[in-house]
């Protein structure tokens, strides 16, 4: 058997956990996100939903606090804003909020799709903001996901991607209902949308190849 790497298996345990943070501070009505830009101390609940996941998980746990020493270094990092503003957000590849009532696997289905937002550096984490807001308030699509400030083998230069999902590729007006929504946020440019169908074949852009469904 290959060995496990334990800096991948670190990282693996540390997105298990916040997905688990963001999911039981959800179950109290509260956001990450919300917590942190509001400057709300959150280290109480942090600390109960740890501790449950040190229950279920207890050697993923076990390898968190190896990598981060204890629950305190975790939460300054929180509060500094890992897991919540793009650039600030190491840890992880992605940033991901559903939205409310939306099951977290719905985006894997094969008939859910996503507007391609591309941006620079310095606007991801304004822009990000807006389609969170947007995807929070029922306002867009199902998800929305951000990539991060983790270096990513697969990322093809500096710039930053938001995906704004939606349920079913084929529902042209529910697909154009988001794309003008966004428009009303400031992106104005022409974007693509690409169906799940595509990413799961592995199918990506290149010269003379486009595999955006819409584009609008």
């Amino acid at each position: 058997m290959a060995e496990v790497d334990p800096e991948a298996l670190a990282d693996v345990a540390y997105g298990i956990f916040e997905h688990s943070l963001n999911r039981g501070l959800q179950t109290q009505d509260k956001y990450l996100y919300a917590l942190v830009e509001g400057g709300v101390d959150f280290k109480a609940e942090l600390s109960v939903i740890f501790e449950e996941f040190s229950h279920e998980y207890p050697q993923l746990a076990e390898v968190i606090l190896k990598r981060f020493s204890d629950i305190d270094t975790i939460y300054e990092m929180l509060r500094h804003g890992e897991g919540v503003i793009p650039t600030k957000t190491t840890q992880m590849y992605w940033i991901v909020q559903d939205a409310p009532g939306s099951a977290p696997e719905a985006i894997e289905d094969e008939n859910a799709g996503k507007w391609l937002i591309f941006q620079e550096p310095g606007l991801a984490d304004e822009a990000w903001m807006k389609v969170r807001n947007a995807t929070v308030a029922l306002e867009l699509g199902i998800s929305a996901k951000v990539s991060t400030s983790k270096p990513n083998p697969e990322s093809r230069d500096n710039r930053k991607v938001i995906y704004v999902y939606s349920k079913d590729w084929a529902d042209e007006v529910d697909v154009m209902r988001v794309r003008e929504k966004l428009r009303e946020l400031g992106f104005v440019d022409r974007i693509g949308y690409k169906r799940n169908i595509e990413t799961f074949a592995g199918e990506y852009a290149k010269k003379g190849k486009r595999v955006t469904y819409y584009s609008a």
